[in-house]
């Protein structure tokens, strides 16, 4: 940490010059004693990312922020809200504390937080500003995050774990034996020293994969926001837990939240209803998707589904779906002329079960993007390419 960053002068600046071009910032001579052009740049960027990802720490006079990357790297608030109303107890450890986001949404559920970070300067970073937010229930120590479970006789009621997804060269991965801590290796450590363990895994992670890899999965939350999976959460029990193991879903959206939760082996075990296109269609929001429950979903709400491999539904009644509605106007087989007769010039186009991209599409066809007409290109339950012409409900 450079001390220099919170002086008042310093600190008026940055909040002054959050709109200025940072390409001007970096290029102008220096305007602080003890702080480089750099510094300074590193500074208003990170904190002009904190406005919308973490409206807290940008709403609180001298955050002390790391660079833009770790911002970047971060939880949300929004997202580590979320996290923090999964966990209750005593006495919680964040084994890779980073810049401390979660750790601070914990302190509110969780009586005494313990956060490890094998960082010196974002270790630094995280306890001056917990300082800042005035979080006193939170414990920072700088160590390995697995060296400090080794050492420590504490038990605790909850442990936390976001291992890195960049390997030695900075390229993202998403395997769990890729990331750092490797979580599988360690997981016996961490269940005895725990009671609950939740981990967060990269989106992009199978969850058929992550389940054979991991014991006494409890629960598996899928965490959308605005229609983007952004969190994959995995709780374990220390004890063999009771299966059949629950998916919780929650698209976390401006016009409220859309929760489905089901049990894996229900999924397993439904059956499909399908049927041809009838008035109203259903895409279900990205944490279902994501969640693979393409059948118990149907059955949940008394939708039809187009296709085994489409992923859309149907009904004559328009019922309440976490997803996106619509009302089905016209229904043509794909092909030219057919696409020629509903003189479309403009539109949003999804494809699902297709053969060809939504670029190859709009070139084909000369579709510019936008609008209010919605076109669906899919495949029906007798495996006709078909284009559903629709309507946002």
């Amino acid at each position: 940490m450079n001390k220099y960053i919170l002086n008042t002068g310093v600190q008026v600046f940055i909040s002054n010059n959050l709109n200025a071009d940072i390409l001007s910032v970096l290029l102008a001579k220096p305007h602080f004693e003890g702080l480089s052009q750099k510094e300074l740049a590193e500074q208003i960027e990170a904190k002009k990312k904190c406005k919308n990802k973490l409206p807290a720490w940008y709403n609180t006079p001298n955050i002390y922020y790391p660079k833009k990357l770790h911002i970047e790297q971060s939880s949300s608030e929004i997202t580590a809200k979320y996290k923090a109303g999964i966990v209750s107890g005593k006495l919680l450890l964040d084994l890779t504390g980073g810049i401390g986001v979660d750790s601070y949404y914990f302190s509110d559920t969780i009586d005494e937080v313990v956060h490890c970070e094998w960082n010196k300067e974002l270790h630094e970073i995280a306890t001056y500003n917990y300082g800042i937010l005035k979080r006193s229930n939170i414990h920072t120590h700088h160590i390995d995050g697995l060296s400090f479970l080794e050492n420590t006789e504490l038990h605790f009621d909850w442990i936390y774990l976001d291992p890195s997804r960049r390997d030695d060269s900075k390229k993202k991965v998403f395997q769990l034996s890729d990331c750092t801590p490797d979580i599988s290796k360690n997981l016996e450590l961490i269940l005895k020293k725990g009671a609950h363990v939740l981990l967060k895994t990269s989106p992009l992670l199978d969850i058929a994969s992550g389940m054979q890899e991991l014991k006494n999965v409890r629960e598996i939350h899928i965490v959308a926001v605005n229609n983007e999976v952004k969190e994959l959460l995995w709780i374990l029990d220390a004890k063999t837990p009771v299966t059949p193991v629950s998916i919780k879903t929650i698209n976390i959206a401006k016009g409220g939240n859309e929760v489905f939760d089901f049990l894996l082996l229900a999924e397993r075990d439904a059956k499909t209803n399908y049927s041809s296109p009838m008035k109203f269609l259903y895409e279900p929001n990205a944490a279902i998707m994501k969640s693979g429950a393409f059948k118990i979903i149907g059955n949940t709400y008394g939708v039809m589904k187009l296709h085994e491999h489409s992923h859309l539904y149907t009904s004559s009644v328009l019922v309440d779906f976490p997803g996106r509605a619509f009302e089905i106007i016209k229904q043509v087989p794909y092909n030219k002329n057919a696409l020629k007769d509903l003189s479309i010039e403009k539109a949003n186009i999804t494809t699902r079960n297709f053969p060809e991209s939504v670029a190859t599409i709009r070139k084909r066809f000369k579709i510019s993007d936008g609008g209010e007409v919605f076109l669906f290109f899919t495949t029906n339950m007798l495996g006709k390419r078909i284009v559903l012409q629709c309507k946002k409900v």
